[in-house]
């Protein structure tokens, strides 16, 4: 059986016009590199999460985390660890994934967190994690939500067994499938839509993580040089990202 469907998605011919730029920390200085729009996405053949392990996830995110429409939250990993003997399965089919992208063991070396959201707003990482790509692996089952990157028009439907890597400063959030935007209305209270996802921060400066995502580095080394903290700039200045549309909005 195949245990898992590969693709890659890089839909340029229907991006809007906008160069991001990344300012991030290397080492101890400020460095610069473009935000790639190629997202990698894969189907893994995944366990189901038992019942306990479901109701486990179902407390946290009601009774201590109270997640609200759009947010994202870390969940208590070592808990889901002991709980589900099946977790490793997870973990050994996204090494076995990100293998045959050319990327091997490199899961095993990176920070991982279990994370949960009840969709997401649109937002970049470019303020915390401009030297990193993510990996993702979802766990739940498919509620009826994307992950979408708004820029790009990328969409990639998420259900257990869905698997992404991607650069985060490239604008993206969860939203309804039947939606162009992210509405907190969409997510109304007594509805099911959350999510669960192991996440792993990959080193963008590794080789084949840069190659992968055909990151460009140094584009605006003298602008790195006036900079003392990580930013997103979008032609020439610095840039947020409306939580609502996922227009770029310039910083004054």
């Amino acid at each position: 059986m195949n245990r898992y469907n590969v693709s890659l998605s890089s839909l340029r011919q229907n991006r809007m016009r906008n160069t991001l730029t990344s300012f991030f920390w290397s080492g101890d200085a400020i460095r610069s590199r473009r935000v790639s729009d190629i997202v990698l996405s894969g189907t893994l053949d995944l366990p189901a999460p038992s019942a306990a392990v479901l109701a486990d996830w179902q407390r946290e995110i009601d009774v201590r985390l109270a997640l609200e429409p759009g947010d994202v939250e870390v969940m208590p990993l070592a808990r889901t660890q002991m709980r589900w003997p099946d977790y490793k399965r997870c973990v050994q089919a996204t090494s076995e994934w990100t293998g045959t992208l050319g990327l091997p063991a490199l899961i095993a070396d990176c920070d991982m967190a279990l994370m949960g959201c009840r969709g997401a707003r649109y937002h970049h990482d470019g303020e915390q994690y401009g030297g990193n790509a993510f990996c993702n692996l979802f766990l739940t089952e498919d509620k009826g939500l994307d992950l979408h990157f708004p820029l790009t028009g990328q969409r990639i439907p998420i259900k257990r067994g869905t698997a992404v890597i991607f650069d985060p400063v490239q604008p993206h959030g969860v939203i309804q499938r039947s939606s162009d935007s992210f509405s907190a209305a969409e997510f109304a209270p007594g509805q099911d839509f959350a999510q669960i996802f192991l996440t792993w921060e990959l080193p963008i400066e590794d080789a084949n993580i840069a190659s992968a995502l055909k990151i460009a580095f140094d584009v605006a080394p003298s602008t790195s040089l006036q900079l003392e903290n990580e930013q997103v700039w979008s032609n020439g200045s610095p840039a947020a990202v409306c939580p609502e549309s996922g227009r770029l909005l310039r910083v004054d």
